[in-house]
């Protein structure tokens, strides 16, 4: 192992726990040579590893079978920015907010809205979550332009490069886009960036019934608005609403939200329809405590799905709230704080009883993953991203269990 390799290697701790699992050991390498030379060290030892960036996502994903060695990755921060080719490559460990700060500077911006606060680029990507404005620039994935990862063994790779038009590489990339860390640990990233719109609305409607938000839906599909968003926010209790993010010039966009209006909003309480020039501060947060389930729906039943996770949550008596991006099917519902076991179950049974639905578990609390609860369900294409999981990481030892490809980690008798 290379000296870099083993600076900073510490015992792990309480603060260190992964889905409550503490690992054996913590360290966090300076830069990329680092990184490879504590990989390298982890496979001569046969050691599992788990990754964590800013430690908001300890939580999420599955609770690991082993977890030796922890990487954290807050050492590896850079940002280089080439604002004439609107792109930028970013380390890993580099906070998502500093990554913003500099790129609205320049008038530009990683068109991605978090959905956890304070976390790194590294585990932006590792977690994979896309927030609501992601109908005009695509999902996170799709802003990948290239990636150097480390791989098991502690070799470094690179798909992809610096310049939008080189494809080379791009489905490496995606393939670490959600991955939790199960094929490899993400150094950097370069992405594609769009400037910052000039002007921006965010219109907010009430949806009286489920019959009501789908007419709306319908309309809004066949409007030339062309919004950024179309976000659903759906509790069990109160008025559900309709979110529609229009970006562009002052003058187009007072154009097309009053467009918008006249189309949506007949038959509303005025005093109910919101027009702002800002989005609030809170947006596309997802709740920080509880149990988070993503839904993946066909986008024309969106709606549908939302009501039928209230619908659940009230069965149960469960206060759950579903947010997400109708036109791009991908919701999530958040179930409060311990909600019992028998809770989450009907709601995870009731959505994956409903033919074309997937509902995974993003995020579990103790007490769920103490009871063994289900939480991939079927997921559409398993046999060949388990092939890729074997072909990667042979030795199953990236963060077993923590994402739907785990298998035990069989450790290596010292």
């Amino acid at each position: 192992m290379t000296r870099q390799g083993i600076e900073g290697v510490r015992p792990g701790g309480p603060e260190d726990a992964v889905c409550g699992v503490v690992p054996a050991r913590a360290a966090r390498p300076r830069d990329v040579d680092g990184l490879a030379g504590l990989l390298a060290e982890a496979a001569r030892n046969g050691w599992s590893v788990a990754v964590r960036g800013g430690g908001t996502a300890l939580d999420w994903g599955g609770r690991p079978a082993s977890a030796d060695l922890l990487v954290d990755t807050g050492g590896l921060v850079r940002i280089d920015h080439d604002a004439g080719d609107l792109v930028v490559e970013v380390g890993a460990g580099t906070p998502v907010a500093e990554l913003s700060a500099v790129l609205a500077k320049a008038g530009q911006r990683l068109s991605v809205d978090p959905v956890r606060a304070g976390g790194t680029v590294g585990g932006l990507l590792a977690t994979g979550l896309s927030g609501p404005r992601r109908l005009l620039t695509g999902a996170l994935r799709d802003l990948v332009i290239g990636m150097t990862v480390v791989r098991p063994d502690g070799v470094m790779a690179r798909s992809g490069g610096r310049v939008v038009k080189n494809v080379a590489g791009y489905d490496l990339a995606k393939l670490h886009v959600g991955g939790y860390g199960t094929l490899g640990v993400i150094a950097s990233a370069a992405f594609r960036l769009h400037p910052l719109p000039p002007a921006l609305r965010l219109l907010e409607l009430p949806l009286p019934s489920l019959a009501h938000a789908e007419r709306r839906l319908t309309v809004l599909r066949a409007s030339h608005a062309v919004p950024a968003a179309v976000e659903l926010d759906w509790p069990v209790e109160g008025r559900s609403r309709l979110r529609v993010v229009l970006e562009g010039t002052p003058e187009g966009v007072d154009s097309r939200a009053a467009g918008l209006l006249e189309s949506l909003a007949p038959g509303l309480p005025a005093e109910e329809v919101r027009v702002a020039d800002r989005l609030p501060d809170d947006w596309g947060l997802l709740p920080a405590e509880g149990t988070l389930i993503r839904l993946s729906v066909p986008p024309a039943e969106a709606a549908a799905a939302a009501a039928r996770a209230a619908e659940l949550g009230g069965a149960v008596d469960t206060d759950v709230r579903t947010t997400g991006s109708a036109r791009a099917g991908t919701l999530v519902t958040a179930v409060p704080p311990g909600a019992s076991v028998a809770a989450v179950t009907v709601l995870l049974e009731g959505l994956r009883s409903h033919s074309g639905w997937t509902a995974t578990v993003v995020r579990a609390e103790e007490h769920l993953h103490a009871a063994g609860i289900d939480l991939w369900g079927e997921v559409p294409g398993l046999a060949v991203m388990r092939a890729v999981k074997d072909a990667m990481d042979p030795g199953h030892r990236m963060a077993p269990g923590r994402f739907v490809t785990g298998a035990p980690h069989t450790p290596r008798e010292e």
